[in-house]
């Protein structure tokens, strides 16, 4: 029975649709030919549409993807920020100075009426915004000890792809073997090019000297402004004879107390009544 009454329910709607008018819709999607579309930052890009059969008839919606889906290209016209700065070619978008915000998935959708009804076509097109490092952040240590353990740091969070980072120390290349180094000597490092450290595993007076970092990827590089470090030696005379001052003024102050007792200056009476007074409640005074 329940089979019966859907197919009745079925013919009726078909029989409906015939009778309106209404336009048959099919639509075709090849997820297969998805395109990955590269340019770089303040150069021109175009998002190509692989559905050219354009008639005057056709209709055309660019949409870009995410959270929240947004149109690029609707009732004829560019829409948001790339009214000013983007055009139509046919079904594809000429964006001029492209910028890593425009980075996303961007879908192009056609619809196109046919003796069968209304076509719909969409393509998906995915947009990579190639980025030149900015100027790296460097932490070098003005003043360090020699014998210690060192590390300078060297960051970019600009680059796209991400950087590889490279130490100079007075000019001259750091490179990751100290071996390499004909003009490094008596020197012990690391240098890891992906996180961008610079680590002296015992740091030495040889190792003092103005230090910059480089960010370098595929569209550009930059680099930190120099700065010196400076390695001293641990002062081991100075901080002896920082003890013996300390050692030499303890021994005055005991010989002066052992004098002023023996001229009768303060007893041990004295000093024993002063701590009873001390110690007293205050309803007691």
């Amino acid at each position: 029975m329940a089979r019966r009454s859907r197919r009745y329910l079925l013919l009726l709607l078909r029989y409906l649709v015939v009778a309106l008018g209404c336009p048959k819709t099919f639509g075709l999607s090849d997820p297969k030919d998805h395109q990955v579309i590269t340019a770089i930052e303040y150069q021109e890009v175009i998002l190509t549409c692989k559905f050219p059969r354009k008639t005057p008839a056709s209709r055309l919606e660019w949409k870009k993807l995410g959270q929240s889906v947004s149109f690029v290209y609707y009732g004829q016209d560019l829409r948001g920020d790339f009214k000013d700065r983007a055009q139509m070619m046919d079904f594809s978008i000429r964006i001029k100075n492209v910028t890593r915000t425009d980075a996303g998935k961007y879908r192009c959708e056609v619809s196109t009426p046919t003796n069968e009804g209304q076509r719909l076509e969409e393509n998906t097109v995915t947009l990579e915004v190639l980025v030149a490092p900015g100027v790296p952040t460097c932490e070098v240590p003005s003043s360090v000890l020699s014998g210690t353990v060192v590390e300078l740091r060297c960051q970019d969070k600009e680059g796209n792809p991400a950087p590889t980072y490279t130490w100079f120390k007075d000019g001259t290349r750091l490179f990751g073997n100290p071996k390499l180094d004909a003009q490094i000597t008596n020197s012990s490092y690391t240098v890891n090019a992906k996180s961008g450290t610079l680590q002296f595993n015992t740091v030495s007076k040889l190792d003092s000297g103005e230090y910059y970092c480089e960010a370098r990827n595929s569209v550009g590089f930059r680099r930190c402004r120099e700065k010196r470090m400076q390695v001293d030696d641990l002062n081991v005379s100075g901080i002896i004879a920082a003890v013996v001052v300390v050692a030499l003024v303890v021994s005055i102050c005991g010989l002066g107390v052992c004098y002023a007792q023996r001229k009768g200056y303060f007893s041990i009476e004295d000093i024993q009544d002063d701590l009873q007074v001390g110690h007293e409640a205050p309803w007691q005074t």
